[in-house]
């Protein structure tokens, strides 16, 4: 591929995102990033906010643009990154989420049960480094943290990465919630390296607790919004009733696509079978799968499909105390009664669960804060901070979801 090859993509969020490397094209020329195209990033969030239809591919690009953003910053610091090291780091950035299936964290475990998407992304990274005469080896060291260089790979995955900048800026963007909106920019000026990890000057203390904050509020707000939630559980619920189907021989389930082998086959071992199978999913096959079961002869199946299509959606409750069993035993008892089911059905219909949101892990990586004379603190210690009294403690609600 000729070297001086260069192109510019159009981005709403960012302007112009340059590429202009050989292996950069090849990693987005590649039918398994092409994908990606395929896959929405917020899951069923356009339910609410119908804006929120942008994908994975959109995401990983703009995560790509501001690592380049970074890695520049940090050269002109005079943190030394190779063009081996640079290359190999933006294309692992762009090659994160690859290991995302179908609808991303909405149906991770139940349509590929334990089965991480980033051990996913990793064999897939695998399969595409054979074909590209291993030019992925540094990349994918980098992306599983054993390269001598733990700053690279905080870039990738760490409290203040580059996707979580992304997405926090494109979700906020594309759904129209204000909360999201982040300093990116402020915060890739402020980043330096101090003895190999990454740290962020103090004069970004501020931009830093508006970074954590975001992300909280856009958790509660937009991820787990009870319609987004309703819908995703609807999606869920979707698929364990199809496999439970399958498991009583009912006919008519078939799809003719890669889902087939997910609802049925699938033993739990991401081999080179099931990664051949998985490389050609995407929300399509769901979607068009869902259609087709709206008319299916299992009642239940059809009327969740049908209700999905139609956005009539659980009615959800989110609340900080669990539910009172004697009233989830009554709502279960009136889904009964209404629809004609079994007991041990029920739960298709009427289910409690909960979530937890923590903005800050300061248990398993930290935001460093490097002060001007050379002293560090995580940003918990720090006096005054916003973090230390609020954002490390997590949140745990609880909700209901009940078809009407």
């Amino acid at each position: 591929m000729n070297e001086k090859k260069r192109k510019i993509i159009n981005d709403p969020v960012y302007g112009f995102i340059t590429i202009d490397h050989p292996l950069i094209f090849s990693i987005i020329e590649h039918p398994y990033y092409q994908r990606l195209r395929r896959i929405q990033q917020m899951a069923m969030a356009q339910m609410v906010y119908p804006g929120a239809v942008h994908t994975r591919l959109h995401h990983s690009l703009g995560a790509y643009h501001l690592m380049c953003n970074a890695v520049s910053e940090l050269k002109a610091k005079g943190i030394n990154i190779s063009k081996a090291e640079e290359i190999a780091v933006k294309a692992a950035i762009l090659l994160h989420d690859i290991g995302h299936g179908p609808f991303s964290h909405a149906l991770e475990w139940v349509l590929i049960p334990n089965v991480h998407h980033e051990q996913i992304s990793l064999q897939i990274m695998q399969a595409m480094n054979a074909e590209l005469n291993h030019e992925l080896d540094l990349a994918i060291e980098i992306f599983t943290d054993t390269y001598h260089k733990p700053f690279l790979h905080q870039l990738i995955s760490g409290q203040l990465d580059t996707d979580r900048m992304d997405y926090l800026s494109r979700d906020s963007f594309f759904s129209g919630v204000s909360e999201g909106v982040i300093g990116y920019d402020r915060i890739l000026k402020m980043l330096t390296v101090h003895e190999n990890q990454l740290v962020v000057e103090e004069k970004a203390i501020y931009s830093v607790e508006k970074f954590l904050v975001a992300r909280r509020q856009m958790y509660w707000q937009v991820y787990l919004h009870k319609t987004a939630l309703a819908a995703e559980k609807m999606l869920v619920k979707i698929i364990e009733r199809v496999k439970a189907c399958y498991q009583e021989g009912l006919g008519d389930l078939a799809t003719v696509s890669s889902l087939d082998y997910f609802l049925n086959d699938f033993n739990g071992d991401m081999n080179t079978t099931a990664l051949q199978q998985f490389v050609r999913l995407d929300d399509v096959d769901v979607m068009s799968a869902v259609k087709k079961w709206a008319t299916h002869k299992d009642p239940i199946l059809s009327l969740l499909c049908s209700r999905l299509l139609n956005r009539k959606l659980y009615k959800s409750r989110i609340q900080s105390e669990p539910f009172d069993p004697d009233f989830v035993a009554a709502k279960r008892n009136e889904v009964i009664q209404k629809f004609g089911i079994s007991e041990e059905d029920s739960h298709y219909f009427c289910f409690t669960g909960e979530a937890t949101n923590t903005a800050y892990h300061n248990k398993e990586e930290k935001i460093n804060i490097l002060f001007k004379d050379g002293s560090i603190k995580d940003i918990t210690e720090i006096s005054n901070a916003m973090i230390q009294q609020n954002l490390s403690s997590t949140v745990k609600k609880f909700y209901i979801c009940l078809l009407t």
